[in-house]
């Protein structure tokens, strides 16, 4: 059985589970994601892959290809028969929860066009996933990591600019995508620095003065002559430095200073917010400053802090200050 147009290679293996009007649903609900939502080329393969594989298993489950009239007349059974399917495929909590997701908002897609609705994915509850908590390092650590990565090159413009990237990630809250993503232009930079996130959208961050001076010492030992538009941080060979570079930067420092495994790029992220936390700083601000889209997100981060949190109860509450 030929493929449906457009739904092969995005929702491999289900690529014969679709009728020809759901293969074209699918393949607007991508475009949507896409040019509306912005998402990034990984998390719409992601959504893809997850969505396949419920397309396929509804083929399996009903000996039939799946339609739009199929999918508005499931039942909650269906949708739990789906997620019982993965649990005994092996697969994780958190990728179930995010598989339902995905299957959520396609239904709202669907029923926002007018093309199917279905009540019933509202009465399936996805598997309960552990709420993660942020590793962030000590402010010790993480001064040994930024004063320490320069000494991993012999060559001083690289050490330089290993040095001006964990400065940056530490002290602008800045995913590593985010930091290797930006481009020359942005120097010399000021008070603030405008950077684009996920999903396209833009925040301002505040630069600390030892981060531009950490930028210029690096661009000033850079042997590139880098215009407006080349990316601010290059490799030996004056390309785009990859995430992946930074990542086995940090992977030595780890053995060099005996850092925890959990010492990644990412973690000098939540070092930045856990440390504003521990210093008195406001939640929503926090949350503006990490791109945050929800407040639950930065949420997490009052759980590293919990025993300051503590510690301002102890110190405030009148029945502590009676004793």
């Amino acid at each position: 059985m030929a493929a449906p147009a457009g739904l092969s290679a995005p929702l491999d293996p289900a690529a014969t589970a679709a009728d020809t009007a759901l293969a074209a649903a699918v393949a607007d609900w991508r475009q949507w994601l896409k040019a509306e939502k912005r998402v990034s080329p990984h998390t719409l393969a992601a959504y893809g892959r997850d969505l396949g594989d419920f397309l396929a298993f509804l083929a399996r489950h009903h000996g039939d290809t799946v339609g739009l009239a199929a999918l508005a007349a499931l039942s909650p059974a269906d949708f739990r028969a789906w997620l019982a399917r993965r649990a005994l495929d092996g697969l994780g909590k958190s990728s179930t929860a995010r598989a339902l997701s995905t299957v959520r908002g396609f239904f709202r897609f669907l029923e926002r066009r007018g093309l199917a609705a279905n009540a019933a994915i509202g009465a399936v509850r996805g598997p309960r996933v552990p709420q993660s908590v942020p590793k962030a390092l000590t402010v010790g650590e993480a001064r040994d990591a930024l004063e320490s990565v320069g000494e991993l090159s012999d060559e001083p413009w690289i050490a330089a600019r290993d040095a001006a990237m964990l400065t940056l990630l530490y002290g602008c809250g800045l995913r590593v995508g985010e930091a290797v993503g930006l481009d020359r232009r942005v120097l010399p930079v000021g008070d603030t620095l405008t950077v684009v996130g996920k999903g396209g959208k833009a925040r301002i961050v505040p630069v600390l003065p030892v981060v531009r001076r950490a930028l210029a010492e690096y661009l000033e030992r850079c042997p590139y002559r880098l215009g407006p538009d080349d990316p601010l941080f290059v490799g030996a060979k004056g390309g785009r430095l990859g995430a992946r570079r930074v990542q086995q930067a940090i992977q030595t420092l780890r053995g060099w200073l005996g850092l925890p495994e959990t010492a990644t790029p990412h973690a000098l992220r939540h070092s930045f917010a856990t440390h504003l936390l521990a210093g008195g700083g406001d939640l929503r601000a926090i949350q503006e400053l990490l791109g945050h889209a929800s407040l639950s997100t930065t949420q997490r981060y009052t759980a590293v802090d919990a025993a300051r949190l503590l510690d301002v109860h102890r110190a405030a509450h009148p029945r502590d200050r009676a004793r």
